[in-house]
């Protein structure tokens, strides 16, 4: 907090990134680990500029790509100052981080798009609105594949929110719809691993609407159905996904299921 004070600190532009990272912090000659999470399975998702907060470590960081591991010395002006951070940092200390980065998406467009009115947000060109929306996409599906399901929902909810746009022609709008299909399959497969049947249900029939022959809509239909009990309901969606793709592994096993 200290270094936000130094009139340094402004010549780094505010960066609105997400980023998954591993990473070690050491005192001395790479003898005493002072900060780690490196035993986390699944490192949570941080902000540069919100949670990665010291100086040397943004730049750092800005400087890496998906996937890349560096080591990294931060003399004190560029990590913990004059004064340090009692107990664990003495005063006037070089430390020396080992970083991974894991995973990256760029939410600075997110943020903008989330601080305009109603009237300005729709005032904005489509393949703007598009691709915040696709952003979202991109948090609620990093949010699923960690496992974090009820975060994938709001992410991917609030990418609804998003398409909610005035469209001024049936081009305009088929690609509206095209966005929020791909949204109700994702909300239907999180409702379905939340254990929410009805809600999956719910969207799956929402992407039906949208195009009729859907083999993975018809499928998590189906699932809903038979999580729920409803197996008449459970074959006819299934069967009609089968009709689709008739050499689909996943909609054959489920039919098995439901006999």
């Amino acid at each position: 907090q200290d270094m936000k004070s130094n009139s340094c600190f402004s010549l780094l532009p505010t960066p609105c990134f997400g980023l998954t990272v591993k990473y070690s912090g050491y005192l001395g000659n790479w003898n005493k680990l002072f900060c780690s999470n490196g035993s986390s399975k699944y490192p949570r998702l941080m902000k540069l500029g919100k949670d990665i907060t010291l100086w040397g470590l943004e730049i750092a960081l800005l400087s890496m790509t998906k996937g890349e591991a560096a080591l990294f010395v931060l003399t004190p002006e560029y990590a913990y100052g004059q004064r340090g951070c009692p107990p664990s940092i003495p005063p006037n200390t070089t430390v020396l981080f080992k970083v991974e980065v894991l995973d990256f998406i760029d939410s600075e467009e997110c943020d903008a798009f989330f601080e305009l009115t109603y009237e300005q947000r729709d005032g904005l060109p489509l393949e703007k609105v598009l691709k915040v929306a696709a952003t979202e996409r991109e948090f609620g599906n990093y949010f699923f594949y960690k496992q974090c399901f009820k975060i994938a929902k709001d992410r991917y909810k609030r990418a609804l929110s998003i398409l909610d746009h005035s469209s001024s022609s049936k081009a305009e709008q088929s690609q509206i719809n095209a966005s929020k299909l791909l949204l109700f399959l994702n909300l239907s497969l999180t409702y379905l691993k939340l254990e929410r049947a009805d809600r999956a249900l719910k969207y799956g029939e929402l992407a039906l609407e949208m195009d009729q022959g859907n083999a993975k809509a018809l499928f998590r239909c189906g699932q809903a159905c038979l999580y729920m009990r409803e197996y008449s309901k459970s074959r006819d969606f299934l069967a009609r996904a089968q009709c689709i793709q008739p050499f689909n592994r996943d909609i054959n096993n489920e039919l098995k299921k439901l006999a």
